[in-house]
């Protein structure tokens, strides 16, 4: 037995279905490709740091840096430098370094485009080493001997320079000897040289082997509030007396001494990410309590030479992304940028969810309702020929546009779901037509 094709063949509704989702699909479409125009791509595996001679404190640093970014899957390159100048000259010339360590001081420009810094990561003091036990406390005192000024493009030649000049020493006098690191230590301890200045945090291998060596003595900087006048970008800060070695009572007296900040300074464009990535570990390395700061001291925003990066303000404003706090970097970086994608999804494929369901039901019972109006100009006709006298003729009329109805809508194709609505409509076509009937037989009586 076949069974009837109004009941059975949707193809229509398919039509019908595809008209409705076909543009849906397409809002859907291009809301998806609009949300992907903000979605940041992916943050690099792979970084660059520009640091500075091995056993200074760059290099240090960037070793711990290494060390901590390494676990959450992003490899640290270190590329060793002379120093602060020469990292400055390759964040601005060389595309493939994106991180280095800079001495205040060494750049000024609080509008760069190019750059940004993360902040103050800790203090580089101005250490100036001896040889013998006579106790100095002016840089003038150091005229006649000869003097390891560090490496060429190291902060640590600018800054010695600069304040060997102030203390009327020639920038060009052949007692300046441009050595620095750990040969310059050795040189030192062996009489090759009298004197070294050195730019460093107390971490730092060539500061920590001459803090702890005989026979060397560090200069006490008498005139430090003078020198913050004249240089603003130093501080003055104190190593107390026995800080070095309390049962040794080294040093045996407070010493005044000169610093910079150390700031980590990023290509301007850098991953958001990676900034708060760095910034994270960057709490867990310069942090703690030393022998020149406080707990917590660092990192800060400290440093004005150069722009502020805005996830860093928002780093040191409210600390670390929710989602890095609690996930694994990759898995966070991930929800963050899945979270844009999302967007389209609560902004268009819901409502048109509860759109296209009832346009779809509205589309298939219109096509019932079509034949409930003409059902009903029908009935309002022979009702206006009720008053004004019905004859066969009419009736017949009558008979046939509702013979027409009924067909049209029996061949009326809708999906199973909407057979009531239909069989509803034949009932009511079945009313109609019985009365018809009757008012045929009353006009067909003698």
């Amino acid at each position: 037995m076949r069974r009837p094709s109004h009941a059975t063949d949707d193809s229509p509704s398919r039509r019908d279905l595809l008209q409705l989702a076909l543009p849906a699909l397409i809002v859907v479409i291009a809301a998806f490709l609009l949300a992907w125009q903000f979605v940041r791509p992916a943050p690099p595996k792979k970084i660059v740091m520009s640091t500075g001679a091995a056993g200074g404190a760059y290099h240090y640093f960037g070793e711990r840096y290494r060390e901590k970014l390494a676990q959450e899957g992003i490899e640290v390159e270190l590329r060793p430098s002379t120093g602060a100048v020469e990292n400055l000259l390759r964040l601005k010339t060389d595309d493939s370094v994106d991180i280095g360590f800079i001495q205040g001081g060494i750049a000024n420009e609080p509008e760069s485009e190019d750059l940004a810094t993360l902040g103050s990561m800790y203090l580089e003091p101005v250490w100036v080493f001896y040889r013998g036990k006579t106790q100095f406390d002016r840089l003038d005192q150091l005229k006649g001997l000869k003097i390891a000024v560090g490496q060429p493009g190291s902060g640590a030649q600018l800054f010695a320079l600069q304040l060997l000049a102030a203390n009327g020493v020639a920038t060009d006098d052949p007692r300046l000897v441009t050595l620095g690191g750990m040969t310059a230590v050795d040189a030192l301890k062996r009489g090759d040289v009298d004197a070294f200045f050195v730019v460093g945090a107390p971490q730092a291998p060539v500061v920590d082997a001459l803090l702890h060596t005989d026979g060397i003595s560090l200069l006490n900087f008498a005139q430090a509030d003078g020198y913050v006048r004249h240089f603003p970008h130093l501080l003055k800060i104190t190593l107390p007396r026995g800080a070095i070695d309390i049962r040794g009572d080294q040093p045996p007296r407070d010493i005044q001494l000169l610093a910079a900040t150390a700031n980590l300074v990023v290509k301007a464009d850098i991953h958001p990410a990676i900034v708060t990535l760095l910034l994270k570990h960057a709490r867990e390395i310069h942090s703690a309590p030393g022998l020149l700061q406080a707990a917590n001291a660092f990192p800060t925003p400290q440093d004005h030479a150069l722009p502020l990066h805005t996830m860093a303000r928002r780093f040191y404003d409210s600390g670390p992304p929710l989602l890095q706090r609690y996930l694994p970097f990759w898995l966070a970086v991930l929800i963050d940028r899945l979270f844009i994608m999302i967007l389209p999804l609560i902004a268009v494929v819901i409502p048109l969810s509860k759109v296209l369901p009832a346009a779809y039901n509205w589309r298939m019972r219109s096509r019932v309702y079509r034949w409930y109006g003409e059902l009903k100009f029908l009935e309002a006709e022979v009702d206006a020929s009720d008053d004004t006298g019905n004859n066969a003729q009419h009736i017949a009329a009558f008979i046939a546009r509702l013979d027409r109805i009924e067909q049209r809508a029996t061949h009326r194709k809708l999906p199973l779901a909407f057979s009531n609505e239909l069989y509803t409509l034949r009932e009511h076509i079945a009313l109609v037509r019985r009365r018809l009937l009757r008012l045929a037989e009353t006009v067909t009586k003698p």
